[in-house]
């Protein structure tokens, strides 16, 4: 079982930057691949980063290349997600997803874990 928290959202003027932070439960966050998802009302929970156990391997949705970076400090059992030069479109809620895998997953429904969520607002 793993528990995951994240933290860091917030209201930001367009253009500005924010880090969310998933921390996690247990002693074998390295196992997993870890995802950073997001859902606007009314709309899917989409795929935003992806980073496979070891921070080796990426994705990024097409949307948020070049803006944001996942990154994970195993040591710390935490993934963050950096992101720069927000847009109004990156307002959702930001969910954390986690998987026992070693390589990278894009799909919400191979995901086994999910945490709360983080409100990102982005102001015009």
């Amino acid at each position: 079982q793993v528990q995951l928290v994240e933290s860091g959202g917030g209201l930001v003027q367009a253009g500005g930057s924010l880090r969310l932070s998933c921390a996690a439960s247990g002693r074998t966050f390295s196992s997993y691949a870890m995802g950073w998802f997001r859902q606007a009302p009314g709309k899917e929970r989409d795929i935003v980063a992806a980073i496979n156990w070891s921070g080796g391997e990426t994705y990024y949705a097409d949307s948020v290349k070049g803006r944001f970076t996942i990154s994970r400090d195993n040591a710390k059992n935490t993934v963050y997600l950096r992101m720069n030069s927000l847009k109004p479109e990156d307002t959702a809620r930001y969910y954390c997803a986690a998987k026992w895998s070693r390589v990278v997953r894009i799909t919400p429904a191979n995901y086994d874990y999910w945490g709360q969520g983080t409100q990102v607002n982005v102001s015009a």
